[in-house]
């Protein structure tokens, strides 16, 4: 592993741990745990959490010494963590700032968020997941990459749209946990997609 297999995740988690410190905070939600206060337990979320990254990520290497891809993998989730951190993180900004929380300007402040969220994840994926992929100049690229993160949009929204409203819900569980499970599998399937069209579409060498 290089030096920046190591400070990637470490930075990503950070991020990661900031938007649920911050969420936390904003939500006024307090977990209890016995014995441990809510300064500590931010403290162990801001370590833990790019620690678990670390050791993710090496985990991705070692077996990405077969097969790269797996370590190209191994790279691209925390990536996609990072960007729904930063997706929530600046609509919520945004909200908390001007106390606009519907209406055109809500869409206008998750068109901001998503561009954010967007621009980190083509930053982190063509330096680091695909080490400067791709022969396009940088607009050319931005824009396929733009082309397959919308593809991937649509496909999770119709996912989830026809498991929750074409197949009914299996072995009676409730409609809430069908939903959050055909969310889940809408996210799946997006995750697969953008990655092999990041590998082989936008950052292909």
């Amino acid at each position: 592993m290089k030096k920046i297999d190591v400070i990637s995740p470490i930075v990503l988690g950070l991020i990661i741990s900031v938007f649920i410190v911050s969420l936390l905070r904003v939500t006024e939600t307090n977990i209890a745990i016995a014995g441990v206060t809510p300064t500590l337990l931010w403290i162990l979320i801001i370590v833990l959490i790019p620690s678990f990254l670390v050791l993710w990520v090496y985990i991705t290497f070692r077996l990405g010494k077969k097969r790269h891809s797996f370590f190209q993998f191994g790279k691209f989730i925390p990536i996609g963590v990072s960007n729904t951190a930063i997706d929530f993180g600046v609509l919520n900004l945004l909200i908390l700032t001007s106390g606009i929380e519907k209406g055109l300007l809500f869409s206008a402040f998750k068109g901001v968020s998503f561009l954010c969220a967007v621009t980190n994840s083509y930053l982190w994926n063509k330096f680091w997941t695909f080490d400067g992929g791709g022969t396009d100049d940088v607009r050319k690229q931005f824009l396929k990459f733009l082309v397959v993160a919308g593809i991937g949009f649509i496909i999770n929204v119709s996912v989830a749209s026809f498991i929750v409203n074409i197949i009914d819900p299996i072995g009676g569980i409730s409609p809430i946990l069908w939903a959050n499970i055909a969310a889940f599998a809408s996210i799946v399937i997006v995750i697969i997609w953008n990655f092999l069209g990041y590998k082989f579409l936008v950052f292909k060498k």
